[in-house]
């Protein structure tokens, strides 16, 4: 599925209609909600059901198109999924209790409970209740709403998709204006030249991360570049009546700025995963818990403002675009093992330079990231000792040599075909 986004321009009668679709969307998801809470809606299509009872009941709810509003319920029902999910994986539920006795207690102070919804952006239409121009720059919706015709201004073409691949249209309100996204159903898949070498990547904050071959990539702190003009902000949403006028303008311009450190963590991750992707076959690194390492509340800000995850989901899509081997290994100890003896060599966060015995001497972040990518070869070669022998092999040298054999698969199979 690919996601086109555009930019909507209109008038402001058609934004006010926007946005009331949108809180008719967050009504019917707490509706539906309550509905499972009460133990009336057991399966979704209970709640896609409830949704025309509430068209019958609530006027405004009927305006909206009948697709959108199963679309809201089943927001609401992901949400439900999401919490029977963590329970399972949890264990919060008690030996041989079923999940309806769950759901009949009301439980909300179990972590994961679904929540009723305050600050909805989107609205979702399936295939109906909207209409593409034939010039594809412009969308009129065609519901009850009076959204009408809004124009459509991006970088994307939509000439190269067949209406009927568009499965799904989504209005979303931002900062800085509405936009259309367009679910697009299409298989995508682009080939490279294979380039023969594998590289492991360790993260971090001085630097973003640096690689096996002791390359590495400046971080971009954009929040703390930003944060003098985040805090001017700040002071005047802080300053300004509530409910007022001024307050909501205020608040825009908050929004804004919030907005553009987003796109450019976005932006930065997506040239560089994609850098990442096509200049190297085989890529491993540190499958991070991200979360865990956030409540650390010194390093929190800067974690988040360093994105990993963000770059990480990056190169897992461009991995299975271009067909090339991304591997997650567990980062326990990357940093205290040697990577050409084995040996584990304590040392303290402040030590930056891994110093063994056998004479290697390494800087700390180009040790472990030798170390992850031993660790990847040895997980996609589907050997155990693969990872000492590679790490034997490796002295002063990159850490490519170590799987050279598996490379030459890898090429080969990157040659015939590149696999989603």
């Amino acid at each position: 599925m690919l996601v086109l986004e555009f930019k909507a321009y209109g008038k402001s009668r058609q934004f006010s209609a926007v946005d009331e679709a949108l809180r008719t969307a967050q009504f019917i998801r707490n509706k539906a909600l309550r509905f499972w809470m009460d133990g009336l809606g057991k399966t979704q299509y209970d709640l896609n059901k409830y949704c025309a009872v509430l068209a019958k009941e609530f006027p405004f709810c009927d305006e909206l198109n009948s697709m959108a509003r199963q679309a809201s319920a089943e927001r609401a029902w992901s949400a439900i999924a999401r919490f029977y999910d963590h329970c399972k994986k949890r264990s919060v539920l008690e030996a041989g209790s079923p999940l309806r006795q769950l759901r009949k207690k009301q439980i909300p102070g179990l972590k994961g409970y679904p929540s009723f919804q305050k600050d909805n952006r989107s609205v979702e239409y399936k295939t109906s209740g909207w209409k593409l121009a034939l010039d594809r720059k412009s969308i009129t919706f065609t519901d009850k709403k009076g959204i009408g015709k809004l124009k459509l201004k991006g970088t994307r073409d939509l000439h190269f998709y067949q209406p009927d691949q568009i499965k799904r249209v989504r209005l979303v309100k931002r900062a800085d204006g509405v936009y259309v996204q367009f679910c697009v159903s299409v298989d995508r898949s682009e080939s490279v030249e294979p380039s023969g070498t594998a590289i492991g990547l360790d993260v971090g904050l001085a630097d973003f991360y640096t690689d096996s071959n002791n390359q590495t990539i400046d971080n971009p702190r954009f929040l703390r570049k930003g944060e003098r003009r985040l805090k001017k902000a700040q002071r005047r949403v802080s300053k300004r009546v509530k409910g007022s006028n001024n307050r909501g303008k205020a608040r825009q311009i908050l929004g804004k700025r919030h907005l553009k450190i987003s796109r450019q963590r976005k932006d930065h991750a997506v040239q560089l995963a994609r850098c990442v992707i096509t200049s190297n076959d085989v890529v491993a690194y540190e499958d991070l818990s991200i979360k865990n390492m956030a409540r650390n509340h010194c390093l929190a800000k800067s974690i988040n403002d360093a994105s990993w995850y963000q770059f990480r989901v990056w190169m897992e899509y461009f991995g299975k675009v271009f067909g090339k081997i991304t591997v997650a290994v567990i980062p326990n100890g990357t940093s205290q093992e040697c990577s050409r003896c084995g040996v584990v060599v304590k040392k303290g966060l402040s030590t930056r330079t891994h110093v063994c015995q056998c004479g290697c001497e390494l800087d700390r972040d180009h040790n472990a990231a030798r170390n992850i990518l031993s660790r990847g070869l040895a997980t996609v070669g589907h050997t155990g000792s693969f990872a000492l022998d590679a790490s034997s092999a490796w002295g002063e040298d990159t850490a490519t040599h170590a799987g050279a054999t598996l490379l030459e698969q890898v090429t080969s199979q990157s040659q015939e075909s590149p696999s989603l």
